[in-house]
């Protein structure tokens, strides 16, 4: 912005600017400063005797001049502006302003003196917060405010002029800068400027209300080598607060929150570094929060990213109760960890950028330490909290006991985690375009599709939401048949624990799984991760489950005759395998009534007709006490059954 001769600082150093605001009687006079080095080691008891400016930069195309050292300095307009209202008649004033105090066309130096703002605005004397230029009554604002703040609310409050006036007091862009939040929560003193108002405050909303409100009893930050922080809440927390806030450079959604931090950047390489691509950032945090090994899509362009990774269903939001915190109800229906399923818990949870819903999901991502919380969109889940972190629990059993009580991660979720717009449709469109970037060649579009919607379905049914599973289940059925048309309908596999082939045979949709059969790169035996099912199982090619029912099995006990003649036509099945209870498939047609099956196993002549099961029943005493008269007949042609058999 300007082309002003910095002298170089110290390096490996905590020596900063500081601003010498010069006196002047006239108020229309030019600014003059001067600039200064100054040490903040050895602060000592007490606070140093400078001020810190917390602004907004504005337009940067509009500039005014100022002086410094007798130098022309440009300046943004609402940066005049706050200095103009700031100098004194007759004393000079000492503020650190980072616009001036920093040089930022040096990057090194930028980065290093980001990581000292928090120790800036700690040590001020005070933080003095300029809001802009008086206008649409937001002097009279101000006053409600404060005087709202001590007192019962005077009839002013509810004069419909003066709430519209602030509405949009709160509306103004410091209240959206994502910088205020560390100079706000870093100061023991503040005052809020707008042109002649300057009321102190302690209540405007809740995500600055939380820095504000304890700034008089802030407790000494800690410092870590070349940084110095907060500790005020996790990094995952603060982002969860607030990755919506605004930035002119977007690294800076991060670096400004490390200050506040108590996690150490310099594990994940998060420190202060703008060489560093947005895209490889953002990477590099998401990893931090959840785990190293989690698969991370970013792009140059935009603050959004999918995320991809095994995990469990813990559970689902049953209600939720708003203030300047969050107090979540949440049903367990994992079968996965040691709590029962229908175990309920309540959070108390730090207000969110994203506010959780009645209807959000609870899950635990393979490697993470604390849950996420995410909505279903269409065909994937949109990240509302990253990482849920209670400020109190009630319930049987705490978060601290989640990682350890799990072993077991049968899910692959697909994550798209936005920090542009709000959760909704809105992230349709920007998510098929970065999931573009991201599928690869071995995927057509209707297969990736397919095996997406396909997965939410598994989740939905985690869930016991089995009304929405089915339309996502029959959803899938459709892209998986387009993809057959294709190419590599294989890719649709079992990794999901089911496929669209499984759900279809299960099902007795003959056109599909005739379809899906006929394809040679289709695997039937494949074994899923949960149960050892195969992709026919429930009906449809040869390998036992945990009960040693084969998929055949399944077909003929449920009576589906298209799809037990498509599995015989395979020439893959044993079609006298016995289960755990010693029954046949015949032994469960016969028992069902399902003459049309019990006629195509016959055809096969490769059945035991009068094979006995573990109590000693035969297929004929099955058909016969329930009444099966039909099957009964076409046993007793085969001349192959022992009628008189006694069973156990």
């Amino acid at each position: 912005m300007s082309s002003y001769p910095y002298s170089l600082l110290p390096p490996d150093s905590d020596n900063i600017r500081l601003l010498r605001l010069l006196p002047n009687e006239d108020e229309a006079a030019p600014l003059h400063c001067e600039l200064c080095n100054y040490s903040l080691q050895k602060p000592g008891p007490r606070t140093h005797l400078y001020e810190a400016l917390s602004y907004v930069w504005g337009n940067q195309c509009e500039t005014l001049p100022i002086y410094v050292d007798k130098k022309r300095f440009l300046v943004t307009v609402n940066l005049h502006a706050a200095l103009s209202r700031l100098r004194d008649r007759s004393f000079e004033r000492i503020i650190w302003v980072d616009a001036v105090c920093i040089n930022q066309e040096n990057k090194q130096e930028k980065e290093q003196q980001i990581q000292f703002m928090a120790e800036i605005y700690a040590q001020a004397n005070r933080v003095v917060v300029w809001l802009g230029e008086a206008a649409d009554n937001s002097d009279q604002a101000l006053e409600v405010i404060r005087v709202s703040g001590g007192m019962e609310p005077t009839s002013s409050s509810n004069n419909k002029m003066i709430q519209q006036a602030i509405i949009a007091l709160l509306d103004r862009p410091w209240f959206r800068r994502i910088w205020v939040l560390q100079e706000v929560a870093a100061a023991r003193n503040i005052l809020i400027h707008s042109y002649e108002a300057c009321p102190e405050l302690h209540s405007l909303i809740p995500s600055v209300t939380y820095l504000i409100k304890g700034a008089i009893f802030r407790p000494k930050y800690a410092t870590i080598p070349g940084q110095a922080s907060l500790n005020i809440r996790s990094l995952g927390e603060l982002i969860d607060m607030y990755h919506t806030r605004e930035a002119t450079e977007r690294h800076d959604k991060v670096y400004a929150l490390l200050g506040m931090s108590s996690d150490d950047p310099t594990v994940a390489s998060l420190s202060p570094n703008y060489t560093v691509p947005w895209e490889q950032l953002f990477e590099r945090l998401i990893k931090f929060l959840l785990c190293e090994e989690i698969f991370v899509e970013t792009q140059y362009d935009k603050e959004m990213a999918v995320i991809k990774s095994k995990g469990c269903i813990l559970g689902q939001v049953s209600s939720v109760k708003s203030d300047d915190t969050e107090n979540v109800n949440i049903i367990f229906t994992s079968k996965n960890t040691a709590w029962h399923s229908g175990s309920k818990i309540e959070w108390t949870l730090q207000a969110s950028a994203k506010s959780i819903r009645e209807g959000d999901i609870v899950c635990l991502l393979q490697g993470a330490s604390k849950p996420t919380i995410i909505r279903q969109c269409k065909d994937h889940f949109a990240v509302v909290a990253i990482a849920a972190t209670p400020l109190k629990e009630s319930g049987s059993f705490g978060l601290s006991e989640l990682p350890k009580s799990i072993a077991h991660f049968p899910r692959d979720f697909l994550l798209v985690w936005d920090w542009e717009k709000p959760l909704g449709e809105s992230q349709e469109e920007g998510y098929e375009a970065l999931a573009k970037s991201v599928q690869t060649a071995e995927f057509g579009d209707h297969s990736h599709k397919a095996t997406r919607t396909w997965n939410v379905a598994l989740i939905l049914g985690d869930l016991e939401e089995y009304e929405m599973a089915e339309g996502r289940l029959r959803e899938a059925i459709e892209g998986c048949e387009m993809a057959i048309e294709e190419e590599h309908p294989h890719k649709l596999k079992s990794k999901y624990s089911l496929t669209p082939l499984s759900w279809a045979a299960g099902n007795g949709y003959e056109a599909r799984v005739k379809l899906l059969l006929e394809k040679d790169s289709i695997d039937p035996d494949l074994r899923d991760s949960q149960f050892g099912q195969t992709p026919l199982s429930k009906v449809g090619v040869d390998l036992k489950d945990k009960t040693s029912r084969t998929p055949l099995s399944w077909a003929t006990g449920n009576g589906h005759e298209a799809v037990v003649k498509l599995l015989l036509e395979t020439g893959k099945v044993e079609v006298d395998s016995k289960d755990n209870q010693g029954r046949t498939p015949l032994s469960w047609a016969t028992g069902k009534g399902h003459e049309a099956v019990v006629k195509l196993l016959l055809e096969t002549s490769k059945v035991e007709v009068d094979s006995k099961d573990k109590t000693g029943r035969t297929p004929l005493s099955w058909a016969a006490r329930n009444g099966h008269e039909a099957v009964v007949k076409l046993l007793l042609e085969t001349s192959k059954v022992e009628v008189d058999s006694k069973d156990d």
